[in-house]
């Protein structure tokens, strides 16, 4: 079974988050480590729009977190901990933050895009230019890059999709080039 089906399936045909019906799709929640059902959730356009692009969140959008932060499934958990956190400015989405409980992997995974953190303590990955660069965000390489520990050279002009960030380092981010995942210095990347 296709994980398009079997996360319909588990949704019964609508989003995890806001319980829309139309212009559901697979979201993949990063970073992951196998991949599949439990590392995705079923979610709409709406949604997935305001998760990637903070600058187009309506805040009383989310006020459905009320109840999806209580599903079972660790993914919508994990979603639903980084839009409140993101959030909690406003005042009541802190106030759901504090009730909700989540373990120590499941809190890991969920800080694990640097959401939650104070802006003085967060690592903010630039890209040559400057320009901040975010987890699923690509690039294109403006250099050709031997790869360590390998004959591989990544050419000038590959571009590198869905790229995730070394949280403890901003010069670092990982992205596969070629189907083989590879750290890649930001100052050799231009976001696209």
């Amino acid at each position: 079974m296709s994980i398009e089906r079997e996360l319909s399936k588990r949704s019964g045909s609508k989003c995890e988050l806001c319980g829309a019906t139309e212009n559901l799709k697979v979201y993949e929640v990063l970073p992951t480590k196998k991949g599949g059902t439990d590392e995705s959730i079923m979610a709409c356009s709406t949604c997935i729009d305001q998760i990637e692009n903070p600058d187009n969140v309506d805040l009383n959008h989310w006020r459905c977190l009320n109840d999806s932060m209580w599903s079972e499934h660790t993914a919508v958990q994990v979603v639903a901990w980084r839009m409140l956190s993101r959030l909690r400015g406003s005042g009541w989405p802190q106030e759901l933050l504090d009730q909700m409980y989540l373990d120590e992997d499941t809190l890991a995974w969920a800080q694990a895009t640097g959401e939650g953190e104070e802006d003085e303590t967060k690592v903010i990955h630039r890209d040559s230019n400057g320009v901040i660069l975010e987890i699923g965000d690509s690039v294109v390489l403006i250099k050709d890059l031997k790869v360590k520990g390998s004959s591989m050279v990544a050419k000038q002009g590959t571009a590198v999709r869905n790229i995730r960030l070394d949280h403890e380092n901003a010069e670092y981010i990982e992205g596969k080039v070629d189907g083989q995942t590879i750290v890649i210095i930001t100052q050799y990347v231009k976001k696209i």
